[in-house]
């Protein structure tokens, strides 16, 4: 397997990648598929190889934030929940790409979102949710 540091400079540049994508090209049907598909699935994996084989022999777990703590101090689980939150913000990004493009929100008004959802992933989304239910008047999806 490879250091912990190549994975995460991997995993952190075809995250990137993607983003580029959906603020460049979002409507080019092979950018969907990377972005939205692609990429995310192959971060997945990544996320799983690492719990596989490193979350069985590791101390902590979930039960309190100390143990939290503990779990992430080993390098290859903070790898992993480094994983995770790029696997999940870009799908969550690409989600919001199609979302707003399907309702005619302008792709200016979204490279914010984009911004603060890889940055600060919830908070991008509720972003994205403000802006989607000024121009909807709803919260259904």
């Amino acid at each position: 397997m490879p250091a912990p540091e190549t994975v995460f400079s991997f995993a952190t540049f075809i995250a990137l990648f993607g983003w580029i994508l959906l603020v460049t090209v979002p409507a080019d049907p092979r950018a969907k598929l990377l972005s939205g598909v692609i990429i995310p699935l192959t971060l997945a994996v990544v996320y799983l190889a690492y719990i596989f084989l490193h979350f069985s022999d590791a101390p902590g777990g979930f039960g309190t934030l100390a143990e939290v703590k503990k779990l992430f101090g080993k390098d290859e689980l903070l790898l992993a929940g480094w994983v995770h939150y790029l696997a999940f913000d870009l799908f969550i990004g690409a989600w919001e790409s199609r979302d707003s493009q399907r309702l005619g929100i302008p792709r200016l008004v979204m490279v914010p979102c984009y911004v603060m959802t890889f940055m600060l992933g919830p908070i991008g989304l509720l972003f994205y949710f403000s802006i989607r239910t000024a121009k909807t008047k709803s919260l259904d999806l």
